[in-house]
C-alpha cells in the first residue's frame, strides 16, 4: 500500500494500521461528546440551573427516540461490508441505499411520535411547573428535526464502510463546529435560551447528515467507489438482517437512555436539581470517554465483518487480540485522566456553585472506576454485531443496562443510601465483563478468531 493511500478493508492490520484506521472514528465520536459539553455549558452558565436541569431531564426520552439510527447504522455497516467481504458489490450498495431511505422514514415517525408524548414523558420523569415547560421547548425542536439526527448517525458508521473514515471525521468537526459557535451566537449573544441551544444541535445535525450525503450522491457514477447510492430495491431478509445485527446497539442506547431517567428519577426525587445537574455533568463528560470505546467498536467492525465474510480467520484472530490489547490499556488511562480531571471539569460546568461542585466532584470520581471494565464490554458488543450474531451482542449490551445497571440504580441505594448510586455502573460492568470473557471463549470455535 502506497503512502498516503486511504487504508482498506480487504488489509492486513496491525497495530499502527489499525489504530490508524480507527484514529478518525474515534476523533469523532469524541468530538460529538465535546460539542454537546458545550451545549450544558452555555445553557448552565447562561440560562441558569433550572434550564440545565430541564435540558438532562428529556434529553434522554430523544435519545431513546434516536436509539433507531444506531440500529441502522451498525446493523447496516456490519451486513454492507460483510457483502463487499463476498464480492457481492452490487447488492451491498442496494442494501446501503434502501437502508438510507429506511432511517429517514423511521425518522420522521419516530418524529411525530416525540411531539406527541414529549409533556407527558417530562412530567413522568417528575418535572412540575416550570421544568415541564422548558423540557417542553428544548424537545420540540430535536423532534421536529429527528429524521436529521438519524442521518447522521446512520453515515457515521458507513463513512467507515466506505473507506472513507477521515472525510467522516472533518464532516463532524465542521457540524461540531456549527454547533459551537452557533451555541455562542444564539445562546450568549441572542439571549435565545433553550430555544437557542436546540438550534444550534438541529442546524449541527444538519451539517452531519447532508455533508456525506452530498458525498454519495457524487459518487453516483464512480464505479470503483465501494459504496454509492443506487436504484434501492426492498429487500426484507436485509432488513431484518440489518435490525438483528443493530439489535444490540438498539438496545444499548435504548437501555442507557432509560437508565439515566431512572438515574434522573431517583436524584430528582431524593437528592433534588442538585443531583440532577450532577448526573447531567457526569454524563456529558462521561461519553466523551465512552466515546473513545464507542468509536474504535464502530471503526474496527468494518474490518471485522469484512474478513469474516471473506472468510479469512487468521485475520480475524488478529483484529481480536489487537482489540483486546487497545481498549484494556485504553481502559486503565481513561480511568486514570477521570480522577484526575474529576475537579478541573466539574469547575467548567458548575463551579459557580460550591456545594454543587464538591458534590459533583465526588460522585464524579466515583462513577469514573467502571472505565476500567466498560471498554471490553463496548468492544465485545461491537465484535459480536460485526460478526452479524445481534442477538449475542444485545445480550451483552441489554445485560450491562437494563438488568444489571438499572437494577443497581434501584437496589443500592436502598441497601447502602442515594450516595451509593455512583457505584451501579461499575458493579454492572464488572459482572458484565467476566459474562463477555465467557462469550469470547464460549463462541471462539464457531467462528474461528
Amino acid at each position: 500500500m502506497s503512502q498516503g493511500k486511504e487504508i482498506q478493508l480487504s488489509d492486513h492490520f496491525s497495530f499502527g494500521r489499525l489504530l490508524r484506521f480507527t484514529a478518525p472514528t474515534i476523533t469523532m465520536m469524541v468530538f460529538l461528546s465535546i460539542y454537546g459539553v458545550v451545549d450544558g455549558l452555555m445553557v448552565s452558565n447562561f440560562v441558569g440551573k433550572t434550564p440545565f436541569a430541564a435540558l438532562n431531564i428529556i434529553w434522554p426520552y430523544v435519545a431513546i427516540l434516536s436509539a433507531f439510527g444506531f440500529m441502522f447504522s451498525t446493523g447496516g455497516s456490519a451486513l454492507v461490508a460483510k457483502l463487499l467481504g463476498e464480492q457481492k458489490k452490487a447488492k451491498a450498495q442496494s442494501v446501503f441505499t434502501m437502508l438510507l431511505i429506511a432511517a429517514a422514514a423511521t425518522g420522521f415517525i419516530l418524529g411525530i411520535f416525540g411531539l406527541l408524548t414529549m409533556r407527558k414523558m417530562a412530567i413522568l420523569m417528575g418535572a412540575e411547573g416550570e421544568l415541564v415547560e422548558l423540557c417542553c421547548i428544548y424537545a420540540r425542536i430535536l423532534m421536529l428535526t429527528l429524521p436529521v439526527y438519524l442521518l447522521q448517525i446512520f453515515f457515521q458508521a458507513f463513512m467507515v464502510t466506505a473507506e472513507r473514515p477521515k472525510l467522516g471525521l472533518w464532516i463532524t468537526v465542521a457540524a461540531g463546529i456549527t454547533n459551537m459557535v452557533l451555541d455562542v451566537v444564539f445562546i450568549g449573544v441572542f439571549r435565545w435560551g433553550l430555544v437557542g441551544a436546540a438550534l444550534a444541535t438541529a442546524l449541527g445535525e444538519a451539517v452531519g447528515a447532508f455533508g456525506p450525503l452530498i458525498y454519495f450522491l457524487t459518487q453516483e457514477h464512480n464505479t470503483n467507489a465501494p459504496l454509492r447510492l443506487v436504484k434501492p430495491s426492498i429487500d426484507l431478509s436485509s432488513l431484518w438482517q440489518t435490525a438483528s445485527n443493530g439489535l444490540s446497539e438498539l438496545v444499548m442506547n435504548l437501555s442507557l437512555s432509560l437508565v439515566s431517567m431512572l438515574y434522573t428519577r431517583q436524584l430528582l426525587t431524593k437528592v433534588g436539581e442538585n443531583g440532577v445537574i450532577a448526573y447531567g455533568e457526569i454524563m456529558y463528560f462521561a461519553f466523551a470517554f465512552m466515546a473513545v470505546f464507542i468509536g474504535f467498536g464502530m471503526g474496527s467492525a468494518p474490518a471485522i465483518s469484512y474478513h469474516f465474510g471473506a472468510g479469512n480467520k487468521q485475520e480475524l484472530h488478529s483484529l481480536v487480540t489487537k482489540s483486546i490489547v487497545i481498549v484494556t490499556s485504553c481502559g486503565i488511562l481513561i480511568s486514570l485522566l477521570a480522577q484526575i480531571m474529576a475537579s478541573p471539569l466539574s469547575k467548567i460546568l458548575v463551579g459557580y456553585d460550591e456545594e454543587l461542585f464538591n458534590y459533583a466532584t465526588r460522585a464524579f470520581r466515583i462513577y469514573a472506576l467502571c472505565y476500567l471494565f466498560c471498554g471490553l464490554n463496548c468492544a465485545a458488543s461491537a465484535f459480536f454485531t460485526a460478526l452479524n450474531n445481534g442477538p449475542v451482542s444485545a445480550l451483552i449490551s441489554l445485560l450491562r443496562t437494563i438488568v444489571l445497571e438499572a437494577g443497581c440504580v434501584i437496589v443500592i441505594p436502598m441497601l447502602f443510601g442515594i450516595e451509593a448510586i455512583w457505584c451501579s455502573v461499575t458493579v454492572a460492568e464488572v459482572i458484565t465483563t467476566i459474562v463477555s470473557i465467557f462469550l469470547f471463549f464460549k463462541l471462539k470455535p464457531k467462528y474461528g478468531y
